[in-house]
């Protein structure tokens, strides 16, 4: 399999685990309860009716302790998980789990196959040729996608908030409470809407948990990259299938630092393809190896300019 295939993979078991986590009790909320749960167990700050009464020193220390460790620590290490994993991998949750970002490559392909471009809106240079054959089966598709994938996501996502077998109960008779229709309904709307509309605008310039990546992606001397072979730089046919692959819209034999990339291995994947698989010029690469290549692309430029 090549790295798309395996990317898949991942994008596919991550969407199941989304949906799966309230089903098996693993981590959601029961608005009727009132009880966060996490991994079956109510998760409380475990604090008994006797400390709220005692006004001592001693109740008072063991209230917020246990605050401290139940509350706040939890909500700083999930919030830390982002950053950690831009530190590390750059923005390779974005290409290779985010359930958003493969509902927005899903959109893509299906425009693409239906208006010979990615975006509603225009066409870009790099965006890939195809054919026009089935067309029909795409529209199709496409409708279908519209209709299914945002009801079964508001009912995933709903799920977290009000048990799953409240929601089933209340599809299977048909009677839903407001608070199921409001969840359903208003997550179908965000999915259809940013799907269609918004797409990869989203992952770059609004979703806080793509910017933390970025950001901590871009200042880390670690980070997972993608990078060019320059030392082989003349083997390039000047194809642009990297370009055309890539759906962020980065220019991969730039080999610099982009904001924009998601590490999904698409170029690696486009150039394996043209000069023949493990000859291609792309790789993943970390920490010092990324700052030689960058010094390496400078050199190669410096040169190509003085020989024109």
């Amino acid at each position: 399999m090549n790295i798309t295939n395996y990317r898949r993979v991942t994008q596919i078991a991550f969407i199941l685990l989304i949906f799966l986590m309230p089903v098996l009790n693993i981590f959601r909320y029961d608005t009727a309860a009132r009880e966060l749960i996490i991994f079956g167990q109510v998760w409380s700050l475990g604090l008994k009716e006797a400390f709220y009464a005692d006004h001592g020193m001693h109740a008072a220390g063991h209230i917020a302790l246990q605050f401290f460790l139940k509350a706040i620590l939890p909500w700083l290490v999930v919030l830390a998980i982002f950053p950690l994993l831009g530190f590390l991998t750059g923005r390779l949750f974005c290409g290779w789990f985010c359930p958003e970002g493969t509902l927005f490559e899903l959109a893509d392909r299906l425009t693409l196959k239906l208006l010979g471009r990615r975006s509603l809106f225009v066409k870009r240079p790099n965006d890939p040729e195809v054919s026009g054959d089935r067309k029909l089966l795409y529209i199709f598709l496409s409708l279908m996608s519209m209709v299914v994938l945002p009801l079964l996501g508001g009912i995933a996502l709903t799920g977290y908030l009000v048990a799953p077998e409240t929601i089933w109960n209340q599809i299977i008779t048909w009677n839903f409470t407001f608070g199921v229709k409001a969840g359903v309904i208003g997550v179908s709307i965000y999915m259809l809407v940013t799907s269609i509309l918004v797409r990869h605008s989203l992952c770059k310039y609004i979703c806080a948990a793509g910017l933390m990546q970025m950001l901590f992606g871009w200042i880390s001397p670690v980070s997972l990259r993608l990078k060019m072979d320059t030392a082989r730089a003349d083997a390039c046919t000047n194809c642009r299938g990297c370009d055309r692959a890539c759906f962020m819209n980065v220019l991969p034999r730039k080999n610099k630092r982009d904001i924009s990339c998601v590490n999904c291995g698409a170029c690696i994947d486009a150039c394996n393809r043209e000069l023949g698989k493990g000859n291609g010029l792309f790789h993943y690469s970390a920490g010092e190896e990324c700052l030689q290549l960058e010094e390496d692309f400078k050199q190669f430029k410096t040169i190509s300019l003085r020989s024109s």
